[in-house]
């Protein structure tokens, strides 16, 4: 099953911004950790998991890969837009145009943030939404997809 995990703005720079509201851990060693969690998740299902990691800072880069992921045959897509959560509607059209499960994900709870951080023009287009459980948020949406994956076959 083959599965990407998109990041998007200022993504990267976890562990240094902010560490209050995305804490310590650098986007390296929360890839390494989603990993090892969906890998005994995959076990469990008795399933081969092919996770492909994407970070840009760059609307047009990220619509780009989620393009690929279509033509490339993906099984599901976690998207973090990041701050283009709020406003993107060229991400949105191309989540729109795939027929791939999406789940957005968000490390904090927007929904508890600031006033403009409240509403995600992607998240009525996607499959569902997790967020404010931290890096966890992306282990719990590779096990949804899993879920979803083995229910069509």
């Amino acid at each position: 099953m083959k599965i990407a995990v998109i990041n998007g703005a200022n993504i990267n720079f976890t562990g240094i911004r902010q560490l209050d509201v995305y804490g310590s851990q650098t986007l390296d060693k929360i890839n390494t950790k989603i990993v090892t969690e969906t890998e005994n998740i995959a076990k469990l299902s008795s399933i081969r998991l092919d996770l492909h990691f994407f970070q840009s800072n760059i609307e047009g880069d990220i619509i780009n890969f989620l393009q690929q992921c279509h033509h490339k045959k993906f099984d599901g897509i976690v998207l973090n837009p990041g701050a283009f959560t709020h406003y993107s509607y060229a991400i949105r059209d191309a989540v729109a145009s795939i027929s791939i499960p999406v789940i957005e994900v968000h490390m904090s709870n927007p929904h508890a943030r600031e006033d403009f951080r409240h509403k995600s023009v992607i998240a009525p287009i996607c499959r569902g939404q997790i967020c404010g459980l931290g890096y966890n948020s992306y282990s719990l949406a590779i096990h949804a997809l899993i879920k979803i994956n083995l229910e069509v076959k």
